[in-house]
């Protein structure tokens, strides 16, 4: 197993990219969820212990190291394990986070505006609970836009985890 794991944040202030991996792209770096059913693993094998599964396609992680063709990924709320390769895809998404949305003084969960355009005074199109998992179309390193099912609108990057502060998609 590939000694150091590279050190990044997940959270507000979280770093950019900090080395390179075995396959020549970025680590750590976000993905999500291929499949809607994910083992993690204690370690990079079969023999591995299962310590969770996910359940859900489209879920971010984030690869910290890779080890053949197995990947140690974190998730949202920090916790790290290892999943083959194949169950995980490119394509970006995003997820509100409870921890940005907080509570309302009845102890629900606050809602996000999707914004019309990359702007906090613009109009309102959904209200996004936390959980809600979001196709990332573009960022800026200040807005992203974003589709959840048939809506499409902005969200201040900031409150997304799946993007690093600062980063750029196109």
């Amino acid at each position: 197993i590939p000694g150091g794991t590279p050190r990044a944040q997940s959270g507000p202030g979280a770093s950019q990219p900090l080395g390179v991996g075995a396959t020549g792209l970025p680590l750590p770096r976000f993905v999500s969820l291929k499949s809607d059913r994910v083992q993690v693993r204690q370690g990079p094998g079969m023999d591995h212990k299962v310590l969770w599964v996910f359940n859900r396609v489209g879920l971010p992680v984030e690869i910290m190291q890779e080890f053949e063709n197995w990947r140690q990924i974190r998730d949202q709320d920090g916790s790290v394990g290892w999943v083959a390769h194949a169950l995980l895809s490119a394509r970006r998404t995003a997820v509100v986070p409870a921890w940005v949305a907080g509570k309302s003084e009845k102890g629900a969960a606050r809602t996000l505006p999707l914004h019309a355009e990359a702007s906090s005074s613009s109009s309102t199109v959904a209200l996004l609970e936390p959980g809600v998992v979001c196709d990332i179309r573009s960022c800026d390193s200040r807005w992203c836009h974003v589709s959840v099912g048939d809506y499409r609108g902005y969200i201040e990057q900031a409150k997304l985890w799946g993007v690093y502060p600062g980063e750029t998609i196109k």
